[in-house]
């Protein structure tokens, strides 16, 4: 396995036009590499990087012919590449999501629902969420056991699930309770799902596909329910959740979005802020618990109104502990320059996230955790990548900084977290995310009560 994923000299072969310039790559069959990349992703990108550099060439089963990208430069002029010649790769996360999901657009409707869907996640949009995510945080913590190590990645699922049915579902009652129990099952099986062939017969109920169908026609119903209470509700044009605003927004040529299109769409903006950023920050008090001069400074900083420390600390654990590796688009031009290579039309081309951020291009001494070259400076937009880049970079990224600074702000106050020489927790692959395989583990006290 060693020497096919990372010590193998042959390339691939060169069977396409010959103005076409492939970069190299280890020779294997398709279902080697797509068992390669789906149980051993990380390890296997590492290797072909070290062994061909800043690109390579890979045939896999899901994304079919794929050139990888591995440096800055490289990803800057795959994210400024004209969309029409460089689109949304196939397939993506709409075969789960749906057809409404802007996971499903290109060219112009997908710049269409962006533009759409920018104003709900942006200045002070995001801060009326700010008491909800404060709310949830302490309702959470307040049943965190003191002077025992535990895992703080299911807290902060729940932190996270909750914020985003309140804020954007505008949930409460007993639909915020139904979808508390059957959303977490629907994400956590369908990011494991979303890779493999969807049958095309009927799923049958015990099938993994037919438990995501049950979950999938549970939520339309209760989403009807949402919908018919916000229409209902006398004060409608003042609800801030993100349900209203899309139900009283229109496209520029006055059309609204459809039902099926808003069901689509919620679902996408739950499955991308929802195991992300709370992955995000069990590697956050994962990190912060073995950097005792760090913790003791933001400990020091969540007492007063100051914020630019805490933020630069989880914005060097999203480079050095990256939870979502990659980035990718289809080429749907004859072909694309990228570099001093070739890519010709039906290829894939993946920006491999987890090969930048320790890239010592963008980084100096990249290994080392430093949250201050941040405060001095600031990577370029193709350089610092947990939310991807170009047009397709994530629209709820604003949302999601702000959720994660509250909630360590929160928690600071509330807690000194107990720091441990215990070494750093490895990577476990949660389907789409890689999450700290002991669920970002810390022991806490309370601390004394501030004046």
């Amino acid at each position: 396995m060693t020497q096919v994923a990372g010590e193998a000299s042959d390339t691939v072969e060169n069977r396409v036009p010959s103005a076409t310039n492939l970069p190299p790559g280890p020779r294997m069959p398709k279902a080697v590499s797509g068992l390669l990349l789906i149980v051993a992703r990380r390890w296997a990108i590492q290797r072909l990087t070290r062994r061909y550099g800043s690109a390579f060439t890979i045939d896999g089963p899901l994304f079919g012919k794929t050139v990888f990208v591995t440096e800055p430069e490289l990803a800057r002029q795959v994210f400024l590449a004209n969309p029409e010649d460089l689109g949304n790769i196939q397939p993506n996360l709409s075969r789960l999501l749906g057809p409404g999901s802007v996971f499903a657009l290109d060219g112009a409707e997908h710049r269409r629902r962006r533009n759409l869907l920018s104003p709900p996640f942006h200045g002070k949009r995001v801060r009326a969420y700010e008491q909800i995510i404060v709310e949830e945080t302490q309702r959470e913590i307040s049943n965190w056991p003191t002077g025992k190590s535990f895992p703080t990645l299911e807290p902060m699922n729940r932190i996270t699930l909750n914020v985003i049915l309140r804020a954007i579902f505008g949930a409460e009652g007993a639909e915020l309770e139904q979808l508390r129990i059957d959303l977490p099952k629907w994400v956590t099986l369908g990011s494991k799902m979303v890779a493999l062939p969807i049958p095309i017969r009927d799923y049958g109920r015990f099938t993994p596909w037919g438990r995501l169908a049950a979950w999938r026609a549970k939520y339309e119903v209760i989403l009807d329910k949402l919908i018919a209470d916000v229409r209902a509700d006398p004060d409608f044009e003042n609800r801030t959740d993100v349900l209203s605003l899309l139900l009283n927004t229109t496209y520029d040529d006055g059309t609204a979005m459809t039902r099926q299109e808003i069901g689509d769409e919620l679902l996408t903006l739950l499955a991308a802020g929802h195991e992300t950023t709370a992955s995000t920050m069990a590697w956050v008090f994962e990190r912060l618990s073995r950097n005792p001069e760090l913790l003791e400074k933001l400990t020091a900083e969540a007492d007063s109104d100051e914020s630019a420390l805490r933020r630069a600390a989880i914005r060097e654990v999203q480079r050095t502990r990256t939870v979502i590796d990659f980035a990718g688009r289809h080429v749907y031009a004859p072909s694309v320059q990228i570099g001093e290579w070739v890519i010709p039309r039906g290829y894939s081309v993946i920006v491999a996230i987890n090969q930048i951020h320790p890239n010592p291009i963008a980084f100096d001494d990249p290994h080392r955790f430093d949250p201050h070259r941040y405060i001095t400076g600031s990577p370029s937009a193709f350089e610092w990548l947990p939310y991807g880049g170009g047009s397709r970079r994530c629209p709820g990224s604003t949302f999601a900084n702000v959720e994660m600074d509250l909630v360590l702000r929160t928690v600071l106050r509330q807690f000194a977290i107990e720091t441990t020489t215990a070494p750093g927790e490895k990577y476990h692959a949660r389907g789409v995310a890689f999450t700290p395989k002991r669920g970002g583990r810390i022991t806490v006290r309370p601390r004394a009560q501030r004046r």
